[in-house]
């Protein structure tokens, strides 16, 4: 009889204190996030002073939940999976040491999980992965297109130069006066409208799979600075609605296009802003129409949560890979493959 696998993920990479165990790499059995967005809602971003704060008041209460939750003891982990990088610094090394300690106490093996390797790894929570696969991270901090020909192994083809996608979108919020996380509010502004304001598309050079946004950005900013000088009032939905068509575009068209070129079998969707309904539908539109299959987490997982961490850890736990007690936070930490 094959013994199950019991992994209990830590995540505070950022501004989630996080915690999960998931059994044998895809089945949940607990996860507990404790969010601070609305600490951080007034100052219209993450303030990392705060977040550290906040993580060091929860992550015992949230590992404790996790545990109550899985009605399980320490006893019956098999390792613990914690968020080594990358992230604000001061955050990581909470959930690290937590998890060191935690590990240390209750004799368990620890596992260093790479954040995005994480958001990539909350497909296998929801549907069997199949190699090879492209994976689309788009995220607050990240915007990449990752080739996977298989479990555990990483190639990265194309990446953001600039801003990512989901801050474009934070900074096009603030100019919209939306709320933080700005992402959400442009997504329902823009799915309201019957209009959409023509912004410029970034495709940078011929061939290229690395993306841009600044451009975009600051196109959005000069359209509402020169609309303000000329005493006119813009419609929100309709410059919601032209930013988010121009990020979808040309998302959706530099994977499609990566899908072809390296003829994988899946393409999958990660991170925060691969919650957004625009480019969800966009991206299931295309594959569709490809035969391609696609698929993405539902909402609660594309956000950051400890259950994609722990699943990326058991991969990387049963390839026989862990971590010693010298673990340190990694804020720039790269995506390398455990096999």
């Amino acid at each position: 009889m094959i013994k199950n696998q019991y992994i209990l993920g830590i995540e505070t990479s950022c501004d989630e204190t996080a915690a999960s165990i998931v059994k044998n790499g895809h089945e949940i059995i607990s996860n507990v996030v404790a969010s601070q967005i609305e600490s951080h809602k007034r100052f219209g971003g993450v303030v990392p002073e705060i977040a550290s704060r906040h993580h060091v008041e929860q992550i015992t209460m949230v590992i404790e939940e996790a545990l109550k939750q899985a009605n399980m003891s320490p006893k019956d982990l098999d390792a613990v999976a914690v968020t080594e990088g990358p992230g604000l610094v001061g955050a990581l090394l909470i959930g690290i040491n937590a998890a060191k300690a935690f590990a240390f106490a209750n004799s368990l093996p620890l596992v260093g999980v790479h954040h995005i390797a994480g958001h990539i790894y909350a497909n296998a929570l929801v549907q069997p992965m199949e190699f090879p696969l492209l994976a689309l991270v788009v995220s607050g901090g990240h915007t990449e297109l990752v080739l996977m020909k298989e479990d555990g192994q990483f190639e990265l083809i194309g990446e953001t130069r600039d801003d990512a996608a989901g801050e474009a979108y934070d900074k096009v919020a603030r100019v919209l006066n939306l709320p933080y996380p700005g992402g959400p509010h442009i997504d329902r502004l823009a799915n309201d409208s019957d209009s959409a304001v023509s912004f410029p598309r970034a495709w940078l050079e011929e061939g290229s799979y690395d993306f841009s946004f600044s451009g975009l950005k600051s196109a959005v900013i000069n359209y509402q600075h020169n609309a303000e000088q000329r005493g006119e009032e813009i419609n929100p939905n309709h410059l919601a609605a032209g930013f988010q068509e121009s990020v979808i575009e040309v998302l959706t068209a530099k994977t499609l296009r990566a899908a072809r070129e390296f003829n994988v079998k899946q393409v999958i969707a990660a991170g925060g802003v691969a919650a957004n309904k625009g480019l969800r539908k966009s991206l299931e539109d295309t594959f569709e129409k490809e035969n391609i299959p696609f698929y993405v987490p539902p909402i609660s997982l594309c956000t950051d949560n400890a259950a994609m961490i722990a699943a990326a850890g058991d991969s990387k736990f049963s390839a026989g890979k862990t971590s010693d007690m010298s673990m340190n936070g990694r804020p720039g930490m790269e995506l390398n493959s455990w096999k």
